[in-house]
């Protein structure tokens, strides 16, 4: 085992206290506090426990707790408790004379306070007591000493400076009910009754449906919301994870902000100019023109595959970019806020030409790792100087550059930091910023802004207008983010209306971390600086990482499912959609994994969501001829309408701020869970059968069931609008149902009245087999085709020293292999699920078993098929010696 641990971090304390007392052999080694030592997190983490096994344990508790038992110190229930109570509350002190882990880990936690000569324990003598006692022995002694250097708490002060409190992430609700997220809401009588008289009202005075107008402006009145998506690179195909850091994120939003009425307009595109786009035209020895053209149409193409709603999705490269980027380097020219200065950089003697930072690599300063590009490292993440770069290559022609001089323009940002600070109070407070945008704004302010760089010794870019740098252009972090002005310019003439009015305007910024700063800081210092009264950034929404399966995306080696290969996979858009957002990372960095997209599919959509839509729907069809049954309400019916009310009310209030955006809610489908529930109790199959009240009550439970699955299909509409707008139509639901339950605080009505006729009602989801998902995991592994593998390995028939004779099986597979006929197995593939899908819904359904007999014979029939198309044999050979 090893232990890693870094100076001035109080976490190292504890864990090297629990060691020193239990004993157990373990190495030691210091690292830098910002060393990442786990694979694959994206923010280091210290202390690690690297086991035996491989694995590391990176949380101090489960260390310390981890060494005890090794030890053979069983925690007992009641240190369990208090090693979760301090990482989570620390609100109750334990005063005990046996020290355990609890104490170990209590103590350490409370040293940056209680050690401190200056605090003051006042009524807290018992306290003090309890913590001298721990301070006195020897081993808590050794652990403090050498993680403190003898400094004292004034060797905590740089860790607790860079490293703020992290708090204990709970689901969000506005009614503070986190203690369980499956718990029920205890509802009141009154509120009940509430619920349920306004269930009964139905669809009377419920806003009309508004056709979308172009162009959408600014209205009075209204709240007037701009939501920008962070402009991807044009240069690449984007894989997952850029999809849902922020196109998909943004769409989500957008989709049930015009379901709630608002008047928005969601606008994005391509960011083209810069050096990725130089190199990949290189590469791929076009111009970088052509290769905007070219990459701006795969992604616009990737956009509407996903279903992403841009109000208009535009390009970089446009007059309208040159225009305004130019201006506002003018306003800020003339109010003083530019700086001149000389700067070191890498040139290319065999070139001819100065390096920006995407064409250069080399071993990074801070690492060593040997792949570091010029302006930042891939795997310690830290930002770098190119000129820093030990044994620096040109990217273009391997060889050696050499440092030289180059006059540049810089934003000053210091002498815009006071301003800037102001209002990044005011918006951070006013406003919904996700806490990881928080904390990467603040890390910038902290040790104070420096000048930065806004020009670039480059060919494509925007030009610099002034006389002295007309062979320069606007570096992208400057030039990019002026891209949501240009391409909303393009989009309508009348653009000033939206980003020149902040008094009427709210914009939201959609992306992942690392665009962040640029946001938060530089964009907002730029706009300031012009002083043209523009509209600046009111809620900044980010998300972590997104990997593939163990380890991250790659196009080069072929790891990981990139946009434009998602659909042929096979798997419709709203099930890549579902899973994407239902690992959002919003927290922490998440990880795509197949086995569990399957796991999700089969259960959350196929078993649970479309089970009850699917179950609803088709009880109205088969009992009640296609029309809602009368619904005659008792108790247990308001209080599920009050419940489902109640569940509609917290989704609203969560997206409104922005809260759990997006994989809340599909991470928990609480009101198909409350339906398939409800049925379940009630068992109108059963029911039907009855006399007359029975008969009576069966309706009931449908009709309230089929209204359950038309809210549904409003609540889904953000998060997979394809499978929203066909739960509408198989049930003929009104154009109005979903805005009617939607806008204001939120409302569970009915729907769809006795009587209404519903249409055909059909499965929505097929099951994702093993054999299915095993191929994708393969396909998408980077990893050579298990045939090629055997093919490479195996003689050629010519070097063959002995011929074989194959088996009867294997030589009636192999003419059956030359009859396979790809396309008919695909499509007997999806007649294979939906007949699989067919059968299961007639199984929960507890159909005759005779309807279900027939079904299955035609499933096998299909399943013959399908072998044969494979090139499989469709009956298996029987064993020797048994009979077939």
């Amino acid at each position: 085992m090893k232990l890693y641990i870094a100076d001035g971090n109080p976490h190292c304390i504890k864990v090297l206290a629990a060691l020193e007392l239990t004993g157990v052999k373990c190495d030691i080694e210091t690292v830098n506090h910002e060393e990442k030592v786990v694979p694959h997190f994206s923010h280091p983490v210290l202390p690690v426990l690297l086991l035996p096994d491989g694995q590391h344990l990176f949380s101090p508790n489960s260390i310390c707790q981890y060494l005890f038992d090794k030890s053979g110190q069983t925690a007992t229930d009641a240190t369990n408790q208090f090693l979760e109570w301090e990482a989570t509350h620390l609100q109750v002190i334990i005063a005990k004379e046996a020290v355990s882990v609890a104490d170990v880990v209590l103590w350490a936690a409370l040293y940056p306070l209680i050690s401190d000569s200056g605090f003051d324990a006042g009524e807290l003598r018992c306290v003090r007591g309890w913590f001298d006692r721990v301070c006195d022995l020897a081993e808590c002694q050794t652990a403090a000493q050498r993680v403190l250097k003898g400094k004292g708490v004034e060797a905590l002060k740089t860790y607790l400076q860079k490293h703020p409190v992290t708090h204990t992430q709970h689901r969000d609700s506005p009614t503070n009910n986190t203690e369980d997220e499956d718990a029920e809401h205890v509802m009141t009588v009154e509120e009940i009754e509430e619920a349920a008289q306004v269930w009964s009202e139905g669809l009377k005075g419920s806003p009309a449906v508004t056709e979308k107008k172009h162009p959408i402006l600014p209205q009075e009145g209204k709240k007037n919301v701009l939501l920008t998506s962070a402009l991807p690179y044009v240069n690449n195909v984007p894989h997952l994870g850029n999809i849902i850091g922020c196109v998909l994120s943004a769409d989500v939003f957008a989709r049930y902000g015009r379901l709630r009425g608002w008047n928005l307009l969601f606008v994005c595109g391509t960011d083209e100019y810069g050096t990725a786009t130089e190199n990949k035209a290189r590469e791929e020895g076009l111009t970088p023109q052509e290769i905007c053209d070219k990459y701006h149409a795969i992604h616009a193409s990737i956009y509407q595959w996903f279903q992403i709603g841009f109000d208009f999705f535009g390009r970089t490269t446009t007059e309208h970019q040159t225009k305004i980027a130019q201006d506002i380097f003018w306003r800020l020219h003339e109010r003083d806020f530019l700086l001149e200065d000389t700067v070191e950089q890498l040139r290319c003697e065999s070139c001819q030409r100065f390096l920006a930072d995407r064409f250069v690599e080399g071993e990074c300063p801070h690492c060593r790792y040997p792949e570091a590009r010029g302006d930042q490292c891939d795997k310690c993440g830290r930002l770098i100087n190119a000129v820093e770069l030990r044994n620096p290559q040109c990217k273009v022609c391997k060889q050696t550059p050499v440092i030289r001089s180059s006059k540049h323009l810089f934003l000053n940002l210091p002498k815009l930091e006071d301003e800037l600070v102001q209002w990044l109070d005011k918006s951070t407070s006013a406003g919904d910023w996700t806490t990881n945008a928080k904390h990467i704004t603040r890390s910038w302010l902290r040790d104070g802004l420096k000048p930065r760089c806004i020009t670039r010794d480059l060919k494509w870019g925007t030009p610099v207008p002034h006389e002295d740098y007309k062979e320069k252009v606007f570096y992208v972090w400057f030039d990019a983010p002026i891209g949501y002005l240009s391409i909303t310019a393009n989009y309508t003439d009348q653009w000033e209306k939206w980003w020149k009015n902040p008094q009427q305007v709210e914009l939201y910024n959609f992306m992942a971390k690392d665009n962040v700063p640029f946001h938060s800081v530089v964009f907002p210092c730029s706009l300031l600086g012009a002083q043209d009264n523009y509209t600046l950034v009111n809620h900044l929404i980010a998300t972590e990482y997104l990997n593939y399966e163990d380890t991250k995306f790659s196009k080069s080696r072929g790891i990981g499912v990139f946009g434009d290969m998602a659909k042929d996979t096979g798997i419709p858009s709203d099930v890549w959609r579902f899973y994407l957002l239902y690992l959002r990372p919003e927290g922490q960095d998440s990880a795509f994994s197949w086995s569990d997209m399957a796991l999700k599919n089969n259960s959350e959509l196929l078993n649970n969501l479309g089970n009850f839509i699917n179950r609803a729907g088709m009880f109205v069809s088969k009992f009640f001829d296609g029309r809602v049954p009368e619904m005659l309400l008792n108790e247990d019916d308001k209080r599920l309408i009050a419940q489902v009310c109640w569940e509609l009310k917290q989704y609203i209030q969560l997206l409104d701020k922005v809260k759990s955006v997006t994989h809340d809610y599909t991470q928990r489908f609480t009101h198909s869970r409350q339906g398939n529930q409800y049925i379940q109790v009630n068992e109108p199959w059963k029911k039907i059968k009855g006399g007359d009240g029975d008969r009576q009550r069966a309706g009931t439970v449908t009709g309230v069931s089929v209204n359950v699955a038309c809210l549904l299909s409003a609540v889904l509409e953000p998060y997979m609008p394809t499978v929203s707008h066909t739960i509408r139509e198989q049930l003929q639901a009104p154009p109005t149902c979903t805005s009617a339950m939607l806008q204001d605080t939120g409302t569970f009505i009915c729907t769809l009245p006795a009587g209404h006729r519903i249409g055909t009602v059909s499965p929505l989801f097929q099951k994702l087999e093993n054999e299915q998902i095993e191929a994708l995991r393969k396909r998408f592994g980077g990893q050579q085709p298990e045939e090629e593998s055997v093919k490479a390995k195996t003689p050629s028939s010519s070097s063959a020293a002995v011929e074989t004779k194959p088996s009867a099986g294997a030589a009636q597979d192999a003419s059956l292999n030359v009859n396979a006929d790809p396309e008919k197995a695909k499509q007997l593939t999806a007649l294979v699920a939906e007949q699989g899908n067919k059968v299961r819904v007639l199984k929960t359904q507890k159909a005759e078993k005779s309807a279900i007999d027939e079904e299955v014979k035609k499933l096998l029939d299909l399943k013959k098929q399908l072998s044969l198309a494979e090139g499989k044999n469709p009956e298996p050979v029987a064993p020797k010696g048994k009979k077939k």
